[in-house]
């Protein structure tokens, strides 16, 4: 992991991205996804909501693997300039699952995380 980007990294990466919509929801702590990316990395060494393992560090690329809330990514699609009909595309296979594992998995499958890296990090070749 020594040339990977540190969940560090991309939260202040996208820290720096546009917002997007609020969304008011009495079941949901957020109103926006990227405020969710930003509450989520933040705590992202600690176990969080999920219970996650501690004492293990995680890079960012695994962290972007791991999301199971499509909306998450679609946002991070859009905030990173991705081209439209890519952002659709993925919508779309969104939209066609029954999951939300099952629809984050069909949009990393359109926007892998090489993708998101490139598109973050431009002539860095993934590297901030």
């Amino acid at each position: 992991m020594a040339n990977s980007i540190s969940v560090k990294q991309l939260l202040s990466t996208i820290r720096r991205l546009p917002p997007d919509a609020p969304v008011k929801n009495p079941k949901k702590w957020y109103l926006t996804q990227k405020e969710h990316w930003i509450g989520w990395l933040s705590e992202y060494g600690g176990p969080g909501a999920y219970g996650r393992q501690t004492g293990v560090e995680r890079d960012a690329e695994y962290a972007y693997n791991h999301v199971v809330q499509p909306e998450l990514l679609l946002y991070l699609a859009k905030a990173s300039g991705f081209d439209s009909q890519l952002v659709a595309a993925a919508n779309l296979a969104f939209e066609k699952r029954t999951s939300l594992m099952q629809a984050a998995g069909a949009i990393r499958a359109i926007i892998p995380w090489s993708a998101v890296a490139a598109a973050l990090w431009p002539g860095r070749a993934g590297q901030p």
